[in-house]
Order: structure tokens, then C-alpha cells, then sequence
């Protein structure tokens, strides 16, 4: 166990940890409208609807198995506080190993997937094609994307997240690269989009190799067999489970706002779409705060230091809170401004201005479950986060069943800031158990 003290969890650590990511996440939107832009220079729809729809069914599928992030960072973060870089390794390899035979069962089950979310998405039988041939390539690289979460929980568990934004900045600049040499310079059309893709994804998985090449130099391989510690191999699938089926209720929430929008019509369900790309926006500004309580949280509990527990999750979500009010006056100042350039619907845009100030705050009362988030993944509290996460769904529906047909869509709204707050307070009730370290 390493002398892990509670006067070293410091602003500037905190800042050092969390700045990388928010830069790491920043890059993320622009590739998407790389893809879209380079594209859209053949001069067709079509394959401008089918990179877009690709992309999305790719993400939602790979975003399932970002529990193996959360997972890898919360157990990893605990080691490196305990001092034990043998286990350390052998989380990374337990990370990879998980991740290369979930990609592989993707590969095997995506074309079920493939039609499932065609029947559910309807498309013109061009786009659907041009889809078809987008996914049938970039699905190659699953084993790839699924593996390279694992390696980045583990980065950012050793506070290197200086190191995911390279991986971050390669991979998409390689995949920039590609995707105007195939597309613009070859002709390949969307083929060319989807490869550039998979070749920048396996090639992030061989850089982060080499940035973990210390946990996996041949000194390890003396223990190897420690790889297969039934308790601690049953230990990481029993976190990525409890994080698995939380995230899979968030998910079914934020679909079901999307959904439900369609009840209130066209343009209720456009404008709804055009405000949560603030939440998504939001996610990305929090999680470099999030990522930080889940690195000094984890390391503090591994090293069994109860104040270094407290200061870290004080310091890190005072952090966040600061953040999530800059958010929320940025949001309030550019807006209608945002509004504007997103939609040329002038219906749309009243009715996205009617409903700005429910984002607006956004930041503010979702903010505590992100941070809260980050601080029992490091703990490694998944059961708690799973539970906690269940209670509030079931009250976010009958919030909806209440609400909806005498609010409309402000009781839709409504029902989601019930879902923000039961999750801060499912998690904060469960706090004080977590800083005693009872199990």
C-alpha cells in the first residue's frame, strides 16, 4: 500500500486531470462533421443520410461497452492506490481480454443487430443500402473500439489523461486524413468514410498499447496466471455488470424522452432534439470532473485513506459545480443564438426558445449525479449506482404518467430533472457508507 495522503489531492491535480479530457471530448463533435462535410462534397443525399445513420447505429452499439471505461478506471485507480502494479497488469489484460470477445460477439451478431434497427429507423431503400455497406465495414473494428475503452479506463486511472488525449487527437486525425484521402482523392464514396473509420480505430488500439507497454512488459509474464484470479475476474465482471444495466436505464430514459417527444408533434420532437444536444454538450464539459473523482476517489480508497476519500470527492465536485455554472450562463447567454444556426424552422425555433430554460439549468441539477457517478466508480460502488439508477427510472416513468397529459412536453421536461435529482439522491443518501468504506 503507497503513503497516499489527503493534502495531495490538490486544485491543480484535479485540473490536470480533468482539462485533458474536456479537450479530448471538444474533438469528438468535429470528426462528425468531418465525416458529414467531406461526404457531402459528392453532392448527394443519400450518402450524406447514410454516414449519418451508420454512425449512429456504430456508436449506440460500441457505447454499450463503455461500462468496460468505468469498470477498468474504478479497479484500476483502487490498485494503483494499494501500490500492486502486478494487478494493475493484469486489469489491463482482464480489460482487453473482455473487450476482444465482446467485439468479437458484435462481428458475429450484426447483421440481427443491422436489420433489427432498420425495422425500428425507416429509410428510403438507397440509404438504407449505402447504410448497410457503411456498418458492414466499419463493424471490423468492434474488437478495436470495445478493447481501446478498456486501455483508457486504465489511463485515466494512472491520471494520464494527457496520454487519451493524444490517443483522442491521433485517431481522429488520422481518421480526418483518410477520410478526405479515400473520399475526395480515391472516390470512395461512403465505403471510404466507413474504412478511414476502421483503420483509425484499430490504430488507436496499437497506440494505446504502446502507451500501457510498461503494464505489459515481459516482467509481468512471470504472473500471468494471476490473469485468471477466479475472485478477481469474477470481481470485474460483477462491476461491468452492475454499470452495464445502469447505463442501459439511462439509455432507455434519454430514448424514451426522444420518443415520447413524437406524442406533442413534428415540430415539438425537433425542437427536443435540438435542445438535448445541450445535455450532450453538458455531458462532455462535466465528465473531465467526473473522470477526476474516479481516479482520486479510487486511489484514496485503495490506499485506505478515509480524509483523502472526503477531499477528493469535495474538491473534484466543487470543480464540476464551478464548471456546471459557467455551463448554464453560457447557455443562457448564446442560446437563442445556437437555436438560431441549428434550425432555419422558424416554428422550430419558437418552440426550442420556449423551452431553453429547462437546459439552461441543465448543468446544475444534473450536475450532482455525474459527479456522484464519478465518485462511486471509484469505490467501485457499482451495485449501489445500478440500484440507484433503477429507483430513479421507475419514478421518472411515473413522473411521465403524471405529468405528461396535464404539462405536455414541460412535464416531459420535468419528469427528466425528477430523473437528475433522484439520481444525486439515491447516490448522496449512500455517500456517508462509501467515505466509512463499509461494504
Amino acid at each position: 500500500m503507497v503513503n497516499f495522503a489527503a493534502d495531495e489531492i490538490t486544485h491543480r491535480r484535479i485540473l490536470k486531470i480533468a482539462i485533458p479530457i474536456l479537450l479530448s471530448n471538444a474533438t469528438v463533435p468535429i470528426l462528425g462533421a468531418v465525416d458529414t462535410g467531406v461526404i457531402g462534397q459528392l453532392g448527394e443525399a443519400a450518402p450524406i443520410g447514410a454516414v449519418g445513420l451508420g454512425s449512429i447505429i456504430i456508436t449506440t452499439i460500441y457505447g454499450l461497452f463503455g461500462f468496460l471505461r468505468m469498470g477498468t478506471s474504478g479497479l484500476a485507480s483502487q490498485e494503483k492506490g494499494k501500490g500492486d502494479d502486478y494487478e494493475l497488469s493484469m486489469i489491463i489484460f482482464r480489460s482487453l481480454m473482455i473487450g476482444f470477445v465482446l467485439g468479437v460477439l458484435v462481428l458475429i451478431l450484426h447483421f440481427q443487430l443491422f436489420y433489427l434497427v432498420m425495422k425500428i429507423v425507416p429509410a428510403s431503400p438507397e440509404v438504407e443500402g449505402l447504410t448497410e455497406e457503411y456498418v458492414s465495414i466499419r463493424i471490423f473494428s468492434a474488437p478495436a473500439a470495445i478493447a481501446t475503452y478498456g486501455i483508457t479506463g486504465w489511463l485515466i486511472a494512472q491520471e494520464r489523461t494527457q496520454s487519451v488525449l493524444v490517443l483522442q487527437l491521433a485517431m481522429n486525425g488520422l481518421n480526418v486524413i483518410l477520410d478526405i484521402l479515400f473520399v475526395l482523392g480515391l472516390n470512395y464514396g461512403v465505403e471510404g468514410v466507413a474504412y478511414a473509420t476502421l483503420i483509425a480505430e484499430w490504430f488507436a488500439l496499437f497506440l494505446g498499447l504502446y502507451l500501457c507497454r510498461e503494464a505489459l512488459w515481459i516482467k509481468f509474464w512471470a504472473e500471468i496466471h494471476r490473469i485468471f484470479d477466479r475472485a478477481k475476474f469474477n470481481r470485474m465482471v460483477s462491476v461491468n455488470s452492475d454499470i452495464l444495466i445502469r447505463s442501459l436505464f439511462l439509455g432507455l430514459a434519454l430514448v424514451s424522452f426522444l420518443f415520447l417527444s413524437s406524442d406533442f408533434g413534428d415540430i415539438t420532437l425537433a425542437a427536443n432534439q435540438i435542445l438535448l444536444q445541450f445535455l450532450f454538450f453538458t455531458a462532455y464539459a462535466l465528465d473531465g470532473f467526473a473522470f477526476s473523482s474516479e481516479t482520486l476517489v479510487g486511489q484514496s480508497i485503495g490506499a485506505e485513506n478515509k480524509p483523502a476519500v472526503r477531499k477528493s470527492s469535495i474538491l473534484t465536485s466543487a470543480w464540476g459545480m464551478i464548471t456546471a455554472v459557467i455551463v448554464s450562463v453560457v447557455f443562457a447567454l448564446t442560446g437563442p443564438m445556437i437555436i438560431t444556426i441549428m434550425t432555419t424552422e422558424p416554428m422550430v425555433r419558437i418552440e426550442a426558445m420556449n423551452y431553453l430554460w429547462w437546459v439552461v439549468l441543465v448543468p446544475i441539477i444534473g450536475g450532482p449525479s455525474w459527479f456522484l457517478d464519478g465518485i462511486f466508480i471509484g469505490a467501485t460502488k457499482t451495485r449501489e449506482m445500478r440500484n440507484g439508477m433503477m429507483i430513479s427510472f421507475f419514478f421518472y416513468v411515473i413522473a411521465l404518467v403524471i405529468t405528461m397529459p396535464t404539462m405536455g412536453n414541460a412535464g416531459l421536461w420535468l419528469s427528466l430533472y425528477i430523473l437528475f435529482i433522484l439520481r444525486a439522491l439515491t447516490l448522496g443518501l449512500k455517500y456517508p457508507n462509501l467515505e466509512r468504506m463499509d461494504s
